[in-house]
């Protein structure tokens, strides 16, 4: 079976130019030409395609135009460690934040008690945290953290609870970019720095986005074992 640019493209809901795109960056092989012109796509390249949407999805666009061009090379392996390594990543963003959660919860059923007193300078609050210097004033500018100052010396004052926003901004930051992490981001911002109560909450919905990202990659690596396991039956008849 074979289809004309416009046809593949509507079926795969994108526009024939990005799908041009795709042919010139190597992300899918490149299409033969019919005796008037025309490219033509068959099932391979629908694979392909296939496999595209699903990744872009789970890994995002980079990590996705990487694996398939290293695959057009026939470097299937160098392809599948890159995206064993950001499953390994995910891994550990959820232990990070399922250790923020058992913190939290410590908070709210009142076996532990802040220390409202306590303040750190921006050095310690990095330290603590493992978050660089540079990234927390940068989420300042940006309004997610709202950062009081000493009044002696302009130094930036953190308490315990503005450090559990920053370990959460820290996992969020680790996502695919979409429009639900835009609203992750968005939810964190409207949190009052003083409620934890509120931030155990929001790190549920961080717990559940990322079972969403390891279904979005287990469908992905299906996609893409699907496009290998073509190449290799194509490669031997």
């Amino acid at each position: 079976m074979t289809l004309r640019p416009r046809k593949t493209a509507d079926k795969f809901h994108i526009s024939a130019s990005t799908l041009r795109n795709y042919e010139a960056k190597g992300l899918i092989p490149p299409s033969a030409r019919s005796a008037n012109g025309y490219r033509i796509y068959t099932e391979r390249h629908e694979a392909y395609l296939a496999c595209i949407q699903a990744m872009s999805v789970a890994f995002g666009m980079e990590v996705t135009t990487t694996v398939l061009i290293h695959l057009q090379k026939n470097e299937w392996d160098i392809a599948l460690w890159i995206v064993r390594e950001k499953e390994i990543i995910l891994y550990e963003e959820r232990e990070r934040l399922a250790g923020l959660i058992r913190e939290l919860e410590l908070y709210t059923d009142g076996t532990k008690e802040f220390d409202r007193e306590q303040l750190f300078n921006i050095y310690e609050a990095s330290l603590k945290t493992g978050v660089p210097k540079s990234t927390i004033r940068y989420w300042e500018k940006e309004g997610v953290l709202t950062v009081e100052r000493n009044p002696a010396n302009g130094y930036r004052l953190y308490d315990g609870v503005l450090l559990f926003k920053i370990r959460l901004m820290q996992v969020l930051q680790s996502c695919v970019y979409s429009e639900e992490t835009v609203a992750l981001k968005r939810s964190l911002k409207r949190i009052n720095s003083h409620q934890v109560e509120e931030f155990l909450t929001y790190a549920h919905q961080m717990s559940a986005h990322l079972n969403k990202t390891l279904l979005a990659q287990v469908n992905a690596l299906s996609r893409l074992y699907e496009v290998i396991e073509m190449e290799d039956l194509r490669t031997s008849e």
